[in-house]
């Protein structure tokens, strides 16, 4: 929500209030993924920036893959036009997700090799590259648990300089996480994305 609308709806809750009620009761019926989507496409409508940026998030968060969102925007041709769906498409490149990218696309939900499972020191957390990914990585014996580097809140790709023992905090926003179990424990409300793992023949697998 923009800085604007945070000091209408303290200086005027009365009004707004409202309005956010009528938002919140209109897509009740509808689940979180669907509500997220069209809230994209309204955004893409409006071409407001943060909004999409925010609602794609949420839309990805809540299990919308990225050949959805963008049949979404093709499905909304005769109300969007070309020129807004091409705003749209670089909004969403200028993120710089990796699901987007047209490897990805092409060769969807896959296991990847990340690294020797040997390299994971026991009780530490570690942060690697795959394949243009930056993962953190938390071994406990026999488990490993795989995260996204990149923060749910704006996806900020959190470097290694952030962890301190097994918090990791976003420097863009302060979120703090817990990577032993992904959650976020100060500032946010959503944990860190985990990925699919599993080791074969001495090699840590992920899975996207």
């Amino acid at each position: 929500m923009s800085d604007a609308l945070n000091y209408l709806l303290k200086a005027r809750p009365e009004a707004l209030g409202h309005y956010f009620a009528f938002l919140k009761d209109a897509g009740k019926h509808l689940d979180p993924k669907t509500k997220n989507l069209i809230s994209v496409i309204t955004k893409v409508h409006s071409q407001t920036d943060p909004g999409l940026r925010q609602y794609l998030r949420r839309a990805l968060r809540e299990g919308c893959t990225p050949v959805e969102v963008l049949d979404a925007l093709l499905m909304a041709f005769p109300a969007l036009g070309l020129a807004k769906i091409i705003w749209a498409v670089d909004v969403i490149l200028d993120m710089n997700i990796p699901e987007f990218q047209p490897e990805s696309l092409a060769n969807p939900d896959q296991w990847h090799d990340v690294m020797a499972s040997a390299a994971a020191k026991d009780g530490e957390v570690t942060r690697t590259e795959c394949e243009g990914r930056g993962l953190f990585i938390y071994r406990d014996k026999k488990t490993y648990q795989v995260y996204d580097s990149r923060c749910p809140h704006r996806s900020t790709d959190i470097p290694e300089l952030a962890l301190k023992g097994t918090t990791l905090t976003c420097p863009k926003h302060q979120w703090e996480f817990d990577v032993k179990s992904g959650d976020c424990i100060k500032k946010g409300n959503s944990p860190l994305k985990r990925i699919d793992s599993k080791v074969v023949k001495g090699r840590l697998l992920a899975f996207w």
